[in-house]
C-alpha cells in the first residue's frame, strides 16, 4: 500500500547475521513489495547512523546483538520511527509483548506470521510511534543478560603494567598499532583496538564519536560547531577538544549549537605523545 501522497513506506533491517538480513529481506518483498528497504545493518552503531541518515518509517531490529543490542536501538530511535523486534525468545517474549503497543517476529520469521504484523504496520504508519519504554524495561529484565562491562585496564606505562579504572578516562584514541588511552593527568598506551573497547564498555557512558575515538560521556562540557558546521567536543579538563565524526553527529544533531571560536588555522591540541586530540 502506498500513501495517497505517492510515498512508498520504507524500512531499515538491523541484525548481526547478515543471512538472517537476507532472509527477512525476502520475506519482507513477497508480503509488502511496496516496501522500500533502504538498508541493512549488522552492528548497533551503523544502525544509529543510517536511522539518523535515512529516517525510515520502521525498523526491524533483532534483540539480542553484541554492543548496542536492539533494546539499546529502540530506547534511542523509537521515537523516530516504527519499530519491530526480531526475538528468538519465545517463552519470554509471549509475555513481555502481551498488550504491547509494539509487534514482534520469532526467528525463523514465517510468511504467515509476518503478514500480520506487516498489516498492523500498515494501520499505524500515520501515527506517531509508540512510548516503548515500558516495553523495553520489561523485556530488559526478562532477556537481557547482565554484562559485566569493563572497569579497569591494564596499560603500558614504561616497563610496568599499570591499573587504570575506566572512570578516570576522557577518551580513547586510536593511533597506529595501538589506542591512546587519555585520563586527566596522564597518557598511555594499550595493545587493544577501539573496536574491541567499544563492545567491552558501557554504551551508556561511553560514545565512539569518530572512527579514531571513543569519549566518556560524562568527561564532555559542551558541544559547539567549527567554522565547517561540523560538532565539537570540549572537554571539562586542559581545554581538550575531539572532533565528532560524520558518521556520528546524529548523537548530536537535536541541539542547537552555536558556532565554535575555532578558526581554520587554530592549531589542534597535541598529546604529550605528539598525536592530535582533534582526528
Amino acid at each position: 500500500m502506498i500513501s495517497a501522497s505517492g510515498k512508498r513506506p520504507t524500512a531499515i533491517i538491523v541484525d548481526d547475521e547478515p543471512h538472517l538480513c537476507a532472509f527477512l529481506k525476502r520475506q519482507l518483498t513477497s508480503c509488502w513489495p511496496e516496501l522500500d528497504i533502504l538498508a541493512e545493518a549488522n552492528n548497533g552503531p551503523d544502525a544509529l547512523r543510517l536511522i539518523g541518515e535515512l529516517h525510515p518509517d520502521v525498523a526491524f531490529l533483532d534483540i539480542r546483538m553484541p554492543g548496542i543490542d536492539g533494546l539499546d536501538l529502540a530506547s534511542r530511535v523509537g521515537t523516530l520511527c516504527h519499530v519491530v523486534f526480531v526475538t528468538a525468545y519465545d517463552q519470554y517474549a509471549m509475555q513481555a509483548f502481551e498488550n504491547a503497543a509494539v509487534d514482534y517476529l520469532l526467528k525463523p520469521v514465517a510468511l504467515e506470521r509476518l503478514n500480520k504484523t506487516v498489516n498492523r504496520l500498515k494501520s499505524q504508519l500515520s501515527s506517531v510511534p509508540p512510548d516503548l519504554s515500558p516495553l523495553i524495561a520489561k523485556l530488559s529484565e526478562q532477556i537481557r543478560p547482565q554484562k559485566q562491562y569493563l572497569q579497569w585496564l591494564q596499560v603500558s606505562s614504561h616497563n610496568d603494567i599499570e591499573l587504570i579504572p575506566v572512570d578516570e578516562v576522557e577518551f580513547f584514541q586510536a593511533s597506529d598499532k595501538y589506542t591512546l588511552v587519555v585520563t586527566r593527568n596522564t597518557e598511555r598506551i594499550m595493545r587493544k583496538s577501539l573496536k574491541e573497547l567499544e563492545e567491552e564498555l558501557d554504551p551508556e557512558r561511553f560514545w565512539r564519536v569518530h572512527r579514531n575515538a571513543i569519549v566518556r560521556v560524562a568527561a564532555i562540557a559542551r558541544i559547539s560547531r567549527d567554522f565547517r558546521g561540523h560538532h565539537v567536543l570540549h572537554l571539562h579538563q586542559g581545554g581538550r577538544t575531539l572532533a565528532v565524526g560524520r558518521n556520528y553527529s546524529h548523537l548530536f544533531r537535536q541541539m542547537r549549537l552555536k558556532p565554535s571560536p575555532l578558526r581554520p588555522n587554530t592549531p589542534t591540541h597535541r598529546s604529550a605523545t605528539g598525536h592530535p586530540v582533534d582526528p
